[in-house]
């Protein structure tokens, strides 16, 4: 059966195949599926994102990114929420954005809320909702074990990437790769000092979003860390992503968060890159010790791990992305999932049907 899902991302993030953000990549993979299997997909974003099915776009005020232009941004995204949920006849409603309780609509439509980020950087309410038909999920089972107990929540369903599209070979080259957002938890200054360290060229890819904090980190942090064989070289797009990912001998997340999970660590191996990372939330369970890279514990064993990874095998690394963090499989999960929420719905009793009973 044909169904209609509005798929609400974080209102100040451009959704595509190319964005820096994983909860954006993710929107992207799951309404290119969508579409592909014949369903109608409707997208609220930030405007100029990029998606395969209806894009509904959220213009946002210029200038940084404070708690007065959130407080506004939300408000004004809410309404744009109602006004599609009023156009269109949406059978679920997906909410993907960090302040997603900010906006949860009413009405008895199913919702399901997607938690991309650590559960403490969520407000607390969204554990005890009192809204009918509202489930949640994460993206890995480190994030569901880390989440307070909730009736409203669901087995997680675990992130994957587009592996077909990331496969081929090509050669290796003497770099090493980080690549995310430039902000202080990722602890990307920890890969640029373990880089030097071992004398290995490193490439940080990201992007500073419009936040002083994050400004302020670059300035401060990153900058004064760059030299000939420690370059800064910005975003990139999915081609460039593959092309560096695949050539790079291995890439680094220094990550200070607990990550939930890790979309570009899932790429690097579909690429045949393994993968030096820190004992940060999901990623020792992305990460297979000594076959598809290291987990390390300080800048200390990270340098060390720069000289270890050249023994690794490319293909072994492939192999791991295809078994485990395949997007067709994530999609097929959440349609699965889409249907059942919709079908509860359907059979739940009408406020007349269970005054009659």
């Amino acid at each position: 059966m044909k169904r209609t899902i509005l798929s609400v991302a974080f209102p100040l993030a451009h959704v595509g195949l190319d964005a820096v953000g994983g909860a954006e990549q993710i929107v992207a993979l799951l309404d290119r599926a969508l579409v592909k299997a014949g369903h109608q997909s409707i997208v609220t974003a930030a405007e100029g994102s990029r998606v395969a099915g209806t894009l509904v776009p959220f213009l946002a005020a210029p200038g940084p990114i404070d708690d007065a232009h959130r407080d506004r941004a939300c408000q004004r995204y809410q309404q744009l929420i109602e006004e599609v949920l009023a156009t269109y006849r949406v059978d679920l409603v997906h909410l993907h954005g960090l302040d997603f309780h900010r906006y949860v609509p009413g009405g008895s439509v199913p919702v399901l809320a997607t938690l991309h980020l650590p559960p403490h950087w969520y407000s607390e309410s969204i554990y005890r909702m009192s809204r009918e038909n509202f489930r949640m999920n994460c993206v890995s089972p480190s994030q569901h074990r880390a989440c307070p107990a909730s009736p409203h929540l669901l087995e997680a369903v675990p992130n994957g990437v587009d592996v077909e599209g990331l496969s081929g070979v090509t050669g290796k080259r003497d770099y090493a790769l980080t690549m995310g957002r430039v902000c202080p938890e990722k602890g990307f200054h920890l890969a640029l000092d373990a880089a030097r360290a071992a004398g290995v060229e490193l490439r940080l890819a990201g992007q500073v979003f419009p936040y002083e904090y994050h400004h302020r980190y670059f300035r401060e942090e990153i900058i004064p860390r760059l030299d000939n064989l420690r370059r800064f070289i910005g975003p990139l797009g999915f081609r460039a992503k593959r092309r560096m990912l695949s050539q790079a001998k291995c890439l680094v997340i220094p990550s200070l968060a607990p990550e939930t999970s890790s979309l570009v660590a899932m790429e690097a191996l579909a690429c045949g890159t393994p993968v030096i990372a820190f004992r940060s939330g999901a990623l020792p369970d992305i990460v297979e010790e000594g076959r598809t890279g290291f987990i390390v514990e300080n800048e200390e064993e990270m340098a060390l791990a720069f000289l270890l990874v050249d023994r690794l095998d490319p293909e072994q690394c492939r192999e791991a992305a295809r078994a485990n963090f395949s997007a067709k499989l994530m999609s097929a999960r959440y349609m699965d999932l889409y249907e059942k929420l919709i079908q509860n719905q359907a059979a739940a009793p009408t406020a007349v049907d269970a005054y009659a009973a």
